[in-house]
């Protein structure tokens, strides 16, 4: 396949899945098995359109980002609240990331692994939806410091590919009361450190060997890069629309079927 066209259509896989509940990760492992290409080729590339998908909720959220900003500086109480869950709901991840970074890369590696956790994230989605009722939809600022800290461990789930990083922390923060809306910008928001941290991280070891990553280069992460962030500014605002209203359930149904495909597709 084209090296253009293999960008695009990840870009837009990368885009379409970043934020929703179905795992961006395990998409792009799996599209890596269906299209071909070698993942290890591509892995800066798969790193980079992250940054993509981070700056389509900074441009979408710039007012909150700035408000909370300006606020801290001002020792404003609402903003010191937003930047402390923050804060607080990045903390577990970090720690339990570098000290499990080693395991994780060998799971990247399994389409296996990926198949299963959607399947199971699925029916875990489909569990919450109906025995969990969605609190009222208030400023990130109000959430409780303990839903926070709460929402900053279900995030680690998301270490297994294929579990979905906005899945763990919607659900968890459902699972705590909090309303969909709510639950969702506040995913959004705690993206943005997580991501470009863990990007940081991975470039950083990942750069000394920019040049041996095959025929992959700039072009095309240029290209892969623009692509997801124009994909995510669509994807952000009807997400919001449309779980504010219905719910979770289609994500999870849609899970089940595309992690059963997997199982299906792998095991032959």
């Amino acid at each position: 396949m084209d090296l253009t066209l293999t960008a695009i259509l990840l870009g837009i896989v990368e885009g379409l899945t970043e934020f929703v509940p179905v795992s961006s990760t395990g998409h792009l492992i799996l599209a890596s098995e269906l299209f071909g290409y070698s993942s290890a080729q591509w892995a800066m590339f798969n790193i980079v359109i992250q940054l993509g998908a981070i700056l389509a909720v900074v441009v979408l959220y710039w007012k909150t980002f700035w408000d909370a900003g300006i606020g801290v500086l001002k020792l404003q109480p609402a903003a010191l609240r937003f930047a402390r869950n923050l804060a607080v709901g990045l903390l577990p991840s970090v720690v339990l990331g570098l000290l499990l970074k080693d395991y994780i890369d060998i799971l990247l590696a399994s389409p296996a692994v990926v198949a299963w956790a959607l399947v199971i994230g699925g029916i875990a989605i489909l569990v919450i939806e109906k025995l969990v009722t969605p609190g009222p939809d208030e400023p990130v600022s109000e959430m409780p410091l303990k839903t926070a800290i709460g929402v900053g461990f279900a995030q680690c789930l998301a270490m297994v590919p294929g579990v979905s990083r906005s899945g763990a922390t919607i659900m968890g923060a459902l699972g705590m009361g909090v309303g969909r809306k709510t639950a969702a910008e506040f995913s959004f928001f705690l993206a943005v450190p997580t991501m470009l941290g863990a990007s940081i991280l991975e470039v950083s070891e990942k750069s000394e060997g920019m040049g041996a990553v095959g025929p992959v280069g700039w072009w095309e992460i240029g290209v892969g890069f623009v692509v997801s962030f124009l994909v995510a500014l669509a994807v952000i605002r009807a997400f919001v629309a449309y779980v504010s209203r219905h719910g979770f359930a289609p994500f999870a149904w849609y899970r089940i079927v595309i992690g059963l495909f997997a199982i299906a597709l792998f095991s032959f």
